[in-house]
C-alpha cells in the first residue's frame, strides 16, 4: 500500500466511509459502521465522556488509520468540555492512510475544530494548538510505542485498533500488551473491538483485568482492560469458558521484532502441545445450550 490511489472509500452501514487494505486483506473498519464503531467500541468504552470533565485527557491511539477514533474522542470531549486539554499519541504504520482520509474528506461530518486538528496531524505529524497537543508516530507500532513509554506517557484511554489477530498478530502479543500496560494510567482504560480469547488471555497475562464492552452492530462484544475497571460488562459464562480452550493460547513475541509468520507458527505449535479443551467442543456445547433456550 504505497499510494493513495489504492485507498478507495467504501461506504459502511452507518453512512460513514472506510478504506480496504490490500496488504492485510481487510477493511479498516467493520462494515456495520466506521463512525459507530469509533463511538461505541472506543470512546464510550473508555469512559471519555466522564473523563472530559476532569479538565485534561491523555489518549494513546494504536493504529490511527483514518483517524476515526481520535476524531470521535475529540468531538465527544469538547462537546462536554470545550476547554479540556487533550494530549494524543497516535501510532500508524503508513502515513498515506490518514492523508488519504483527509483528501477524501472522510471526516467531513466532524466539527471544523476537529477537522482542522486532524488535517494538521496528517500533514505535519504534530499538533500544537490550544486545547490539543498531538504526535503521529509513523512506523512499526512495536517500536514507536517504546517512544511513548520513554516519555513516561500515561494514557487515560488506549484505543487498540489493529487489523485482526490472524492478519496482524504482531500487535496482539503478550509482550506488546505489557508495554501498553506501562503506558496506561492506573485509572485508565484500554478498549479494543476484539473479543478473541487469545487477546483476552494475553491482556490478562500482561497484568490487566478485563471486561466486555457492548456489541456495536454485531452480536459479539468488544474487550476493555485496565487496573481498576468500572462501568464495563462482566464476561458471560460462554465467554469465560472460551478462555479455557485452545483458542485462548495467546500470541507471543519475546523480542518485539518477530515476523507475523513466526508469531503465528509459535502459537500453533503451542496449541498442538496444549491439553486445553479443543475450541470446537466448546463451540458445539454452547450451540446446543443456546438452541435449547
Amino acid at each position: 500500500m504505497d499510494s493513495a490511489d489504492q485507498l478507495t472509500p467504501q461506504l459502511t452501514g452507518d453512512g460513514s466511509f472506510t478504506f480496504y487494505s490490500q496488504a492485510f486483506g481487510e477493511a479498516f473498519h467493520s462494515h456495520y459502521g466506521a463512525h459507530q464503531e469509533a463511538i461505541g467500541k472506543f470512546v464510550y468504552s473508555t469512559l471519555l465522556p466522564e473523563k472530559a470533565k476532569q479538565g485534561s485527557v491523555k489518549i494513546l491511539d494504536v493504529c490511527y488509520g483514518l483517524g476515526y477514533n481520535t476524531a470521535a474522542a475529540l468531538e465527544t470531549i469538547w462537546q462536554i468540555n470545550p476547554d479540556c486539554q487533550v494530549q494524543v499519541y497516535a501510532l500508524e504504520l503508513n502515513p498515506v492512510v490518514p492523508r488519504a482520509a483527509m483528501a477524501n474528506a472522510i471526516l467531513q461530518t466532524e466539527s471544523l475544530r476537529v477537522q482542522t486538528c486532524l488535517n494538521t496531524l496528517a500533514r505535519d505529524l504534530e499538533i500544537q494548538s490550544p486545547g490539543c497537543r498531538a504526535k503521529l508516530l509513523v512506523g512499526d507500532a512495536r517500536q514507536t510505542l517504546q517512544t511513548v513509554h520513554q516519555h513516561q506517557f500515561l494514557a487515560d484511554a488506549i484505543f487498540l485498533d489493529p487489523f485482526s489477530p490472524p492478519k496482524c498478530p504482531q500487535l496482539w502479543t503478550v509482550e506488546f500488551f505489557q508495554v501498553l500496560r506501562q503506558c496506561l494510567h492506573s485509572q485508565g482504560c484500554l478498549a479494543t473491538y476484539s473479543c478473541a480469547a487469545a487477546v483476552r488471555t494475553g491482556l490478562m497475562e500482561a497484568g490487566l483485568d478485563i471486561g466486555a464492552s457492548p456489541p456495536v452492530g454485531r452480536r459479539s462484544t468488544g474487550t476493555v482492560a485496565g487496573y481498576a475497571l468500572t462501568g464495563c460488562l462482566a464476561l458471560s459464562p460462554q465467554e469465560r469458558e472460551h478462555l479455557q480452550t485452545v483458542a485462548a493460547i495467546p500470541y507471543r513475541d519475546l523480542t518485539l521484532a518477530d515476523t507475523a509468520a513466526a508469531i503465528v507458527a509459535r502459537r500453533q505449535q503451542e496449541q498442538k502441545c496444549s491439553t486445553l479443551e479443543p475450541t470446537k467442543i466448546w463451540k458445539k456445547r454452547w450451540l446446543a445450550k443456546n438452541a435449547a433456550l
